[in-house]
């Protein structure tokens, strides 16, 4: 029976089959240290937010010279220099006239903000869109509207009655020495051009996490089914949105994985990365077109939506320390991808790991065990029980074991990881 705080009720835990909580102390960079003095790396970067370690000292300096200048203000009717500097500095990145910045909270609101806009963009042009599609295996978040686009699951069926219905196409995803994927993305995208032919003026957008599915289970596609994909949508006279929370900010190699796809959405949700895991804090990227839509005297076609901390100066100070850092850490997210590569290819004939597969800093196997595949697997809770004796912080999604480390990781590092996991495993 786990130890809880007898005041704490910890998120994603079956409560009585989950370990007890280890408290940590302090970070450092990678690393953590516990409560007993033992120090063990953020192999996640925290669920997958620390994308350049802990306790940074520029974050934290930043962070510490806002907090004495400007804290918080309302942000309707009023403006600051954090927030227009970090607008402008993450649309310098992004592809094509993603050039309008919506600041929330979290990811889930970030997706929400973006399927709201989506779905108004088309009111606001006379027409009544009132679907979405999306993809089987789809994580987005655990407001309604997130739950809805996301896979009918066991983080879900509860609430499956109150959810709106979308249209699932399957994720295409891949794998080293996977020979089926280009007939598969072509049998998607043929059922996606027959859904938009048939159904004309019906879809307000189709949704995507691209690249790689993350809580669905680190699943991966190509480049090539994005591009696709892209080419359809323009086609069809649809909205493409990207739901870029996790692989926003160097996690596909590039800064994003629209850049990496050479793809241009219309709407683009991010956050995790984009204050450096220091605090909460999201924003939406719609287009110029998309703004437009809602650049009226008219009352009715106003964008109705906000929140108290929206656009924090404190919050938007750690994401342009984020940012620079972004800068000085590029050589790293970018070659990390090659350092996974060769790790799993010293792994490439274990007689429990399958479906090896690498998208830039992120790199995930499938342990093959008894178990069936999935969240559920058991595996996941003796490798979360044993981790840390190994001196790392994994948390498995089921059986689908994979590594996310932040950027000041060094190859002498990510070496070290693989071996616990040799020792893991065995």
């Amino acid at each position: 029976m786990p130890e809880f705080h007898r005041n704490i009720w910890y998120p994603f835990t079956i409560l009585k089959e989950a370990p007890t909580p280890v408290k940590i102390e302090r970070g450092d960079g990678l690393w953590l240290e516990l409560e007993d003095g033992r120090r063990i790396m953020d192999c996640i970067s925290s669920w997958w937010v620390n994308i350049h370690g802990h306790a940074h000292p520029k974050m934290a300096k930043a962070i510490a010279e806002q907090a004495e200048k400007l804290e918080q203000v309302i942000f309707a009717n009023f403006t600051h220099d954090p927030a227009e500097q970090l607008a402008e500095q993450v649309t310098e990145q992004l592809p094509g006239d993603l050039n309008r910045v919506f600041f929330s909270d979290d990811g889930s609101t970030a997706v929400e903000v973006a399927m709201k806009m989506a779905y108004q963009y088309w009111h606001n042009r006379g027409q009544e869109r009132k679907k979405f599609i999306c993809f089987e295996g789809a994580y987005h978040g655990d407001t309604f509207g997130a739950m809805s686009a996301g896979e009918r699951s066991v983080f879900t069926e509860v609430f499956d009655d109150l959810l709106f219905d979308v249209d699932f196409l399957p994720y295409p995803d891949t794998w080293i020495g996977d020979q089926t994927v280009a007939e598969r993305e072509d049998e998607i995208i043929t059922r996606l051009e027959q859904m938009l032919d048939e159904h004309p003026e019906t879809y307000a957008g189709i949704m995507i996490e691209p690249l790689i599915q993350g809580a669905g289970g680190m699943r991966m596609c190509r480049e090539d089914f994005l591009q696709k994909l892209h080419w359809v949508n323009r086609q069809f006279d649809t909205l493409l949105i990207f739901d870029e929370v996790m692989t926003g900010f160097g996690r596909t190699g590039d800064w994003f994985a629209s850049r990496r796809a050479q793809v241009e959405p219309d709407l683009i949700a991010l956050a995790k990365g984009l204050t450096g895991g220091f605090l909460p804090l999201s924003i939406t990227v719609a287009s110029d077109k998309i703004f437009e839509a809602f650049n009226s005297s008219d009352p009715i076609k106003t964008f109705w939506h906000g929140h108290s901390y929206t656009a924090n100066p404190i919050g938007c100070a750690a994401g342009l320390a984020s940012m620079q850092l972004m800068h000085e850490n590029e050589p790293t997210f970018t070659e990390m991808e090659r350092w996974h590569k060769e790790e799993l290819h010293q792994l490439r004939d274990h007689p429990k790991l399958k479906k090896h597969r690498v998208k830039g800093t992120i790199a995930a196997v499938e342990i093959d065990n008894e178990g069936e595949d999935g969240y559920l697997n058991p595996v996941a809770n003796r490798i979360k029980e044993n981790c840390v004796d190994e001196g790392l912080l994994l948390r498995p999604l089921g059986n689908v074991l994979y590594l996310m480390p932040p950027y000041c990781t060094t190859r002498e590092q990510l070496s070290e990881m693989y071996e616990g996991i040799k020792q893991l495993l065995e």
